[in-house]
């Protein structure tokens, strides 16, 4: 399944990592109203927490009936990144602070038919991505400390994501915005006013005595703040 990012648009993408991993097709099942599945992919190095191999996600692949959004949250970006593309995912997000040749390793996604991510840390700046952003279909901007779900939004990462929004809409570039991390109700209409279009939520959804509900009122409340 291909996937594709619109900044006229607001997608919802639920993050399995909040997930009942023993009724994994189930908890597909659950969110097959979102946009995309959000698969956080940790080494125990780049963060202190352990979670999917390729061949988890390909598996996942298999099972899903909407498209899969891997967030790479591993060292050696450049070597390991291409082979969750291998491995099906739609869309490959890998932090530039794992990489050492991010253009390059952006148009080797591309090169096997994935939409490219580029994430940041809440403490990495945007201002050194702003001459290359346009070699990405997505900047993820982490309102969290990346590594476990469940922490709370960051209010000073809002700035952040404001300052993208220009920067990308003054080089008249169709680049999407997702922020991932203490995404809710309560925070996901200050995300859209800011800039951003794509939002991870998975505590907010998975916690929700439904979850497609949950998901329609996430995806109505940023479309009806989006920043224009």
């Amino acid at each position: 399944m291909s996937i594709s990012y619109s900044t006229d648009s607001s997608f919802i993408h639920p993050s399995i990592l909040n997930a009942d991993f023993m009724s994994i097709g189930a908890e597909l099942d659950k969110i097959s109203s979102a946009d995309s599945v959000h698969v956080d992919v940790m080494d125990n190095h780049f963060v202190p927490n352990l979670t999917f191999g390729p061949s988890m996600v390909e598996q996942i692949v298999e099972r899903s009936r909407i498209p899969i959004d891997a967030h790479l949250m591993i060292e050696d970006a450049d070597n390991q990144a291409p082979v969750f593309a291998e491995a099906g995912a739609s869309s490959v997000t890998f932090h530039l602070e794992a990489a050492r040749a991010p253009v390059k390793l952006a148009r080797d996604l591309r090169r096997k038919n994935a939409q490219v991510g580029v994430a940041l840390r809440p403490a990495t700046p945007v201002e050194p991505l702003i001459d290359i952003i346009g070699e990405f279909d997505m900047l993820l901007i982490m309102t969290v400390e990346p590594g476990f779900g469940g922490q709370s939004f960051l209010e000073t990462m809002l700035p952040k994501i404001r300052r993208a929004r220009r920067a990308i809409s003054e080089a008249n570039l169709e680049v999407s915005i997702q922020v991932d991390g203490g995404v809710s109700r309560e925070t996901i209409e200050r995300c859209a006013e800011a800039g951003a279009n794509v939002f991870v939520a998975g505590s907010a959804i998975y916690k929700a005595q439904d979850a497609a509900e949950e998901i329609s009122a996430l995806r109505e409340l940023a479309g009806a703040h989006a920043a224009h």
